[in-house]
């Protein structure tokens, strides 16, 4: 399990953030109009799409040190670092629209609110992710020739 754990990660991490981006890109997004109404004050037209491919962007990022695509390991950390900036803001309909993600507040969130609050699971995954990057950069400039471990 251990040896399987951090690429499952991400994995599921990378195909959740591509998916749900993708929808945003597309205009198909079951949570366009959340966010629409959460960020009120920002048009939807461009901002879906932006967040959208924000989104896609930090997928790659964790999928790719897999080396799929042969991008640089330190795509990890930059992907960790757009997630960690864009998470905050999936937290707002809690506080914007609780009406929205509360049957009662705070113990019956509502499908909604439950989309939300997975994401506290996103993060986690994300800092595990983190917690390797170093250890996968050694083992990649090991096996380039670049130092020895």
């Amino acid at each position: 399990m251990r040896r399987a754990s951090i690429p499952l990660a991400r994995i599921s991490l990378g195909v959740v953030f591509i998916w749900f981006g993708a929808l945003k890109v597309i205009g198909e997004s079951p949570a366009n109009d959340l966010v629409a109404r959460t960020v009120y004050w920002v048009d939807p037209e461009w901002f879906l799409p932006l967040l959208g491919w924000w989104e896609i962007v930090i997928g790659v990022c964790l999928i790719d040190p897999l080396r799929w695509l042969r991008l640089p390991p330190w795509l990890t950390r930059a992907g960790i670092l757009l997630l960690l900036l864009q998470v905050p803001g999936t937290f707002l309909p809690l506080v914007i629209l609780p009406n929205v993600c509360f049957v009662d507040a705070p113990l019956a969130p509502t499908l909604e609110g439950q989309y939300i609050i997975k994401n506290l699971v996103l993060i986690a995954a994300a800092i595990a992710i983190g917690g390797t990057v170093r250890a996968d950069q050694v083992r990649a400039e090991a096996a380039a020739g670049g130092s020895t471990i």
